[in-house]
């Protein structure tokens, strides 16, 4: 068992003298971000300028202080002196200690989430502590280590050590690249002049900046050959430049990569431009690109101007908008993020600039894109939420000619002062590093020098690639594989050789592990499609295989179904909750093989509850209940796509309290002729005195539905149910049919009422169908009806659109009514025609 916190800080209580010192006394608790561990750098201008480096764990932050601060390159060991544990609220602490113990100005460096590899209290026992970073600046895996041989009972001395991943930085060092505070934006200087003119009592706490946003990993497109079509996507131009994440904290700005780096101070003209946008926080997706006079995008330019600082025009282009004033939009809509990310971007701003869209036939505009020379388009699917990582929401589609490319080796030159004739290329699939040939134009004096040194770093004696033609051999270098260059060319040859490539420069954005071919690319991308990634978790729920497509055109996966379920539970459960269900399962999608499920069975999910019913042979089974949000969830996980109810619920099983009509029309019948019947339905039963709502089928037809009170049983409701349909049949034959013979429904609307029998089902409000375009059995209002001109009008794609222009539920006063079938009512039902 961990001590209690108010022992851990003995120690440190006892070093202080609190009427003197700003520091906090531990004796107030400080706020926590759900079971997320803290993390805190402190830069400390003490009697020795050095780092505390503090991990939240057992209630306290256990405390070192690293001599000569954090380093980016594995290669380095920081030393880090264990030393007493502090408050957790001193993570929140910035301003100046007077004379005493640790006199001096303290700042708020870095701040973030950490994560340990193991358990935390084993590995500090072993002096081997293993974790991941997610701060602000810092990043990515990292150890501390106890030197066992240079410690002693008074005196821990441990080693901070970055680990080898893609969060490594060996040019850089971040005591340099960040020299104020995370929280205020203050220098040591402002810290000292603040603390002295009694701002915040001495203290300045990070409540008086608003929080930036966490960095999100971005969302990645996957390549295709041909674009998507449909209203279900939009399609935006391909930018040639630099993924760029703006993080806003009221008017400050951070610009990160899409691995994660801070690259604010490359572009202070991008990041002052975007801090005159008028927000407490946002989170903005978009690309920084340098743009030519005819306004299109060259990532070259873009590379001169950051390396040499020459003359660009910089544009930052904004293209989704992840979240606003503390609010966390990656759920919402595409098209919803778009229109906000709209409303905040400057109008009259040459350097920050909305990203528009482009509606029509994809073939359409990926044509015009290529015409005009430019790299290519992003489609992407107008209802999507923002998930990261590659799935198949975005797909790109490049004009031929242009790719990334990992840079293994050079030519010698024997030109006087040109350092190298050509660069060898290569791509990988496999893990391997296939050669896909040289290239020798593109460079000007500056870049080639920039690359010679670059790759001076990367020497190695053995090729990495895979295999070799015998003259790429000749007077190579061999590098090892890490710098990544932008190439156009003309085509590819057979064995996937470049014909005619010129260098446009590097991706420092990029690393080479992601430099793919384009098969390898397309594996990703089916992998994805056919749901082989990641298990993902909703409600608690795990769902296996979540980025598996079960409604191809839309590209909609079995988490998009999750989610939509978990988002409209609250709309399913007053009408699915307590009624025995029977589900439509179709486990590799609504185009493949589907089957019913009614029986509770051992392989059931647990939040999928049971109840036992007598069957017509008088045998006992269990029969399925959805009556939680998670058990919703539950369903999608086993591919169930349909819910069906019973017209009645468990606790008085034998007495309905709907009355259902479907009305389903013969498959060469326009849609207006179900609407015709369905209209006089309504008024049918309203001669009688039953008030009744409308649900479009999300098939062919559509469902009128009176609820009852619960008094009579089945067979009455039958009765009334089918005197119904035979007297409408009776009295328009050439309209309606009462009998499911297909035969005799020719040119009519079947009146479907066999639904008000015992162990009978209808399909359940907000269900979804397991047909193409992911269709939804959608309640609508009665005024509604004569504008529509389809039964599955709404699907997942504009089913949450339709839900936020409603002022009031389809279905208003629905569970007010109070009706049932009397006597009077059969009578009026059964009547047959004169």
């Amino acid at each position: 068992m961990a001590k209690r916190s108010d022992n851990l800080l003995e120690t440190y209580r006892k070093k202080r003298d609190f009427s003197r010192t700003p520091e906090p006394d531990g004796s107030k608790a400080a706020k926590r971000e759900g079971k997320k561990l803290s993390f805190v750098i402190q830069k400390h201008e003490a009697t020795r300028l050095h780092y505390d480096f503090r991990l939240e764990l057992d209630g306290v932050l256990k405390s070192w202080a690293v001599t000569k601060g954090p380093s980016l390159n594995p290669a380095d060991k920081r030393l880090a002196v264990r030393t007493e544990d502090h408050p957790l609220d001193y993570g929140h602490f910035e301003g100046v200690i007077p004379d005493g113990y640790g006199a001096g100005t303290v700042m708020l460096w870095d701040k973030g989430e950490w994560i340990p590899r193991g358990d935390p209290h084993e590995g500090l026992e072993k002096g081997s502590l293993k974790f991941e970073l997610k701060g602000e600046r810092l990043t990515g895996g990292w150890a501390l280590v106890l030197m066992k041989g240079k410690s002693s009972k008074k005196r821990e001395n441990w080693l901070l050590i970055k680990e080898r991943d893609e969060a490594i930085d060996e040019e850089h060092d971040p005591r340099e690249t960040w020299t104020e505070s995370v929280t205020s934006g203050h220098d040591f200087d402002e810290i000292e002049a603040a603390a002295a003119q009694g701002k915040a009592a001495g203290m300045l706490r990070e409540e008086e900046e608003p929080e930036f946003p966490d960095f999100v990993k971005p969302q990645l497109a996957s390549l295709r050959d041909a674009p998507p079509s449909g209203e279900d996507w939009l399609h935006e131009l391909k930018f040639d430049g630099y993924r760029i994440q703006a993080l806003l904290s009221g008017r400050r700005v951070k610009l990160m990569t899409r691995n994660g780096k801070d690259w604010t101070e490359r572009y202070p003209d991008i990041a002052a431009a975007l801090s005159k946008i008028d927000v407490q926080s946002a989170a903005i997706d978009g690309e920084l690109v340098a743009l030519d006079p005819d306004g299109r995008s060259r990532f070259s330019a873009l590379q001169a101007a950051t390396n040499e600082g020459a003359e660009a025009h910089l544009a930052y282009y904004a293209f989704d908008l992840l979240s606003l004033d503390g609010k966390d939009l990656r759920k919402k809509p595409l098209a919803d993020r778009k229109a906000a990310l709209r409303k905040i971007i400057p109008a009259k701003s040459n350097a920050i600039r909305f990203s528009d869209h482009i509606d029509g036939q994809g073939d359409d505009v990926i044509g015009k894109a290529c015409s005009m020379g430019l790299e290519g388009i992003v489609s992407k699917k107008r209802a999507a939420r923002y998930i990261s990582g590659r799935g198949t929401a975005w797909v790109k589609l490049k004009c031929l000619g242009r790719d990334e490319f990992v840079i293994a080796g050079y030519r010698k030159s024997d030109k006087r002062g040109r350092p190298f004739a050509s660069l060898l290329l290569g791509e990988f699939e496999g893990g391997k590093l296939l050669y896909r040939g040289r290239v020798g134009t593109g460079f000007d004096d500056a870049m080639m020098a920039s690359l010679l040194t670059a790759m001076e770093k990367l020497v190695r004696k053995t090729p990495a690639y895979a295999s070799l033609p015998a003259d790429a051999k000749r007077d190579a270098v061999w590098l090892t594989p890490k710098l990544v260059g932008e190439i156009a060319y003309t085509e590819r040859t057979p064995d996937g050789l470049l014909r005619h490539p010129s260098f446009l420069g590097l991706r420092d954005d990029k690393t080479a592990k992601e430099v793919k071919t384009r098969t390898e690319k397309k594996a990703e991308t089916m992998e994805a499609q056919s749901g082989q990634t990641d298990d993902g978790e909703l409600l608690g729920i795990r769902l296996t295989h979540p980025d598996r497509v079960v409604f191809k055109k839309q590209g909609a996966t079995k988490r998009d179904v999750a989610e939509y379920l978990a988002e409209l539970a609250p709309r399913i459960l007053p009408h699915i909750k307590d009624r025995p269900v029977s589900l439509v399962r179709c486990p590799s999608g609504a185009g493949g093989d589907c089957f019913f499920q009614k029986h509770h069975t051992e392989s059931t999910p647990d939040a999928i509850g049971e109840t036992v019913l007598k069957e017509s042979d008088g045998k006992s089974a269990s029969y399925l209940l959805l009556n939680t949000p998670e058990a919703l969830v539950s369903a999608a996980q086993i591919g169930a796509l349909e819910f069906h109810i019973w017209g009645a619920r468990t606790d008085i099983l034998e007495k309905p309290d709907r009355f259902v009509f479907d009305l389903d029309p013969d498959e060469d019948l326009r849609f207006d002729a179900v609407k015709a019947a369905a209209i006089e339905v309504r008024d049918v039963l309203a001669s009688a005195g039953l008030a009744s709502f409308a649900m479009l089928t999300g098939g062919k037809g559509i469902h009128v539905v009176a609820p009852l009170e619960r008094r009579r049983d089945w067979e009455d409701i039958k009765s009334a149910a089918r005197g119904l349909a035979y007297r409408m049949a009776e009295a328009s034959p050439e309209r309606y049919v009462a009998e499911m013979s297909k035969a005799r429904r020719k040119g009519k609307v079947f009146i479907d009422w066999l639904r008000n029998e015992r162990g009978s089902t209808a399909i359940c409000p907000y269900s979804l169908r397991a047909r193409p375009g992911a269709p939804i059995a959608t309640p609508i209002r009665w005024d509604e009806l004569s504008r529509l001109d389809k039964a599955n009008t709404y699907t997942l794609s504009n089913i949450r659109q339709r839900l936020s222009q409603l002022k009031a539920d389809p279905w208003e006063g629905y569970e007010s009514v109070r009706q049932s079938i009397s006597k009077d009512v059969l009578e009026v039902l059964t009547a047959r025609p004169a």
